[in-house]
């Protein structure tokens, strides 16, 4: 994953700390070479003074800098201005936030117990309150072709006997492995070979339209409705 160390100063301006550990690193990547000094490494817990996160301290305690995880990262660009692609966790993020409310004691019960009844509620009018509470917090670009994929099971379940198996649900479960495989594969060429990666997406910016572009967020709707389109006749035959 392509992590990079923000400027301390620039999140938490005089953050200073007598609680760091004796484990000691160095920056990583293109920033070693700005800096090879070794620091000490501080994990703050508390949003007193400044963000929740890794720190790197010299030896007087002061945060030097921040590290900024590939995953689930705020920071896309490093001190030289050079861009720094990061991925998002939802599920995990939603998780964190749940186990840091309780062990921390400042988990927001009533809004909790407000969720509870409204999933109560919608369970008793007869709506999924599991797939209601999963649009709600995952991005509508993730969430989006969610929907698209509960219509084309709708429609196939309206066309013949709804089944949880079947050539339509095996294609689907192909999709989701294939996507998963595929993620794997562009975070791995994004942290470990990142020349590659960033050569690949400058040639995918240059020539290929469904990429980048004025038009490329229409265009990618082609391959997404013919790979629909596939699912949609592949489940005519269960």
């Amino acid at each position: 994953m392509q992590r990079q160390s923000v400027p301390a100063a620039k999140v938490a301006p005089a953050l200073v700390t007598d609680a760091a550990s004796d484990t000691r690193e160095t920056l990583q990547g293109p920033q070693a070479s700005d800096d090879a000094a070794s620091y000490r490494v501080w994990h703050k817990t508390d949003n007193a003074g400044g963000p929740v996160g890794k720190y790197l301290v010299d030896e007087q305690g002061r945060a030097v800098w921040l590290v900024d995880p590939g995953i689930n990262g705020i920071h896309t660009q490093r001190p030289d201005g050079s861009h720094v692609r990061k991925y998002d966790a939802p599920k995990a993020v939603l998780v964190s936030y749940l186990i840091k409310g309780i062990l921390q004691g400042e988990l927001p019960w009533a809004l909790v117990i407000a969720g509870a009844m409204i999933a109560l509620v919608l369970e008793m009018a007869g709506i999924a309150s599991l797939a209601f509470a999963v649009g709600l917090y995952l991005p509508l670009s993730t969430s989006a072709p969610i929907l698209f994929g509960g219509l084309v099971r709708a429609w196939s379940d309206r066309r013949n006997q709804p089944a949880d198996h079947g050539h339509g649900v095996l294609l689907a479960s192909g999709y989701i492995a294939g996507g998963a495989l595929a993620g794997i594969v562009i975070a791995i060429a994004a942290g470990v070979m990142a020349p590659l990666d960033a050569a690949l997406g400058a040639w995918a910016g240059s020539h290929n339209p469904l990429f980048d572009g004025p038009a490329s967020d229409a265009l990618s709707v082609l391959p997404f409705a013919a790979i629909a389109l596939v699912l949609m006749v592949e489940s005519r035959r269960e």
